[in-house]
């Protein structure tokens, strides 16, 4: 059986860029929207996912109360590096994006749904995810091109948003990084 090896920090650090070069990289054309995302370790979640895949930022949308120890928590700092901007109307923001020629993706699962690994996401791209128990708004998915879902298999019918996210956030960010850049 072979042994794990632990890198240290200085070896994971060891091919990122500095703190200056971080700051002036190009992020992929990505958005998420979170319509009225209350749990405040789930929007930490987010912040730190879009650290993670290099996205350009992330919209909290809704009236919320953000738990400074959880966000802290969950978003490990990253907040710092991440775009985060905050807007009363997930609706409004997202009429913006449109102006601007993004493609709108929400992941809530229902009728016209598809399997979020069957599309093929443009850029740029926004991803929508909803409220922990609501779901997507009603608006926002009149404003989206294409509602996807991820299949389930077992004996539940969801998951929690940030992994949700998670999921469909990496395949959306890898196909954009593989698309030809103008």
């Amino acid at each position: 059986m072979q042994s794990k090896i632990q890198l240290s920090k200085d070896e994971l650090r060891k091919n990122k860029p500095t703190r200056n070069e971080y700051l002036g990289k190009r992020k992929i054309p990505l958005v998420v929207v979170l319509d009225n995302v209350t749990n405040s370790y789930n929007i930490g979640a987010f912040i730190r996912l879009a650290d993670a895949f290099g996205i350009e930022k992330v919209i909290v949308c809704g009236s919320l109360t953000i738990s400074d120890k959880k966000f802290k928590k969950a978003s490990r700092n990253e907040a710092k590096w991440v775009c985060v901007e905050y807007s009363d109307s997930a609706t409004e923001s997202l009429q913006i994006l449109l102006d601007e020629g993004y493609g709108i993706y929400s992941v809530e699962l229902c009728q016209a749904s598809v399997d979020y690994s069957e599309v093929a996401y443009p850029s740029p791209c926004v991803l929508v995810l909803g409220n922990e128990r609501k779901g997507v708004s009603e608006g926002v998915l009149k404003l989206s091109h294409q509602h996807i879902h991820i299949p389930m298999f077992g004996m539940g019918n969801s998951l929690n948003v940030a992994t949700a996210g998670a999921i469909v956030l990496a395949e959306c960010a890898n196909q954009i990084r593989r698309l030809p850049q103008a």
